[in-house]
């Protein structure tokens, strides 16, 4: 069964848009997703579902939010073959801690990550950034916080995307291949804290 990776945008910062992970996963759980599980706080989760678009289930998903939670929240869904693309096309080399300076800015279609490619003019060097074909990729050398093109990014510029580090995108692909090979639509639900 295909595995899904659900990715929400801005959640559980401060007071606003709470997100608890627990009544998220039960939610995905009443849309009929199977081998759900969630990563972290920051609304991560990785599920598999028989049918369906990533557009339409990130459209589901984020209804469904406000309904239940009421909470009104940007909602990115991608297959596990889309972060597949997304980790390969990756083009700069970076490991250990330095995956965490390392956002992937991902987007639901091409004009969202058209909107991102506006924050090239303000990365600084030794700063690195890509627009690509599947995502865009920022390396913040002397960490986010110190980054103009981070910033706007997580800000105002990047609201058509939601970025993830390097380090919690490869925790994802690694989760949702094991859901893509046990996804059996059995119902069961697994759960994962960090």
């Amino acid at each position: 069964m295909p595995a899904f990776i659900a990715l929400l945008r801005g959640v559980n910062v401060g007071k606003a848009k709470r997100v608890p992970m627990a009544e998220f996963r039960e939610l995905l759980e009443g849309l009929g997703y199977t081998s759900v599980v969630t990563l972290l706080n920051s609304g991560n989760a990785v599920f598999c579902a028989p049918s369906g678009t990533s557009k339409n289930h990130a459209l589901d998903i984020a209804a469904t939010i406000l309904r239940k939670l009421k909470v009104e929240v940007p909602v990115i869904v991608k297959t596990a073959a889309e972060l597949a693309a997304i980790v390969a096309e990756n083009p700069f080399a970076v490991a250990g801690p330095e995956r965490s300076r390392m956002l992937i800015a991902f987007t639901q279609d091409r004009d969202g990550r058209a909107s991102v490619s506006s924050i090239a003019a303000l990365v600084s060097p030794p700063e690195k950034f890509l627009a690509g074909r599947h995502a865009a990729y920022l390396f913040c050398a002397d960490g986010i916080l110190e980054s103009k093109a981070g910033a706007a990014l997580l800000g105002k510029p990047g609201k058509l995307a939601t970025t993830r580090n390097l380090a919690t995108t490869l925790k994802l692909w690694e989760l949702a291949k094991a859901a893509g090979a046990s996804g059996s639509g059995s119902g069961a639900t697994r759960k994962r804290k960090h």
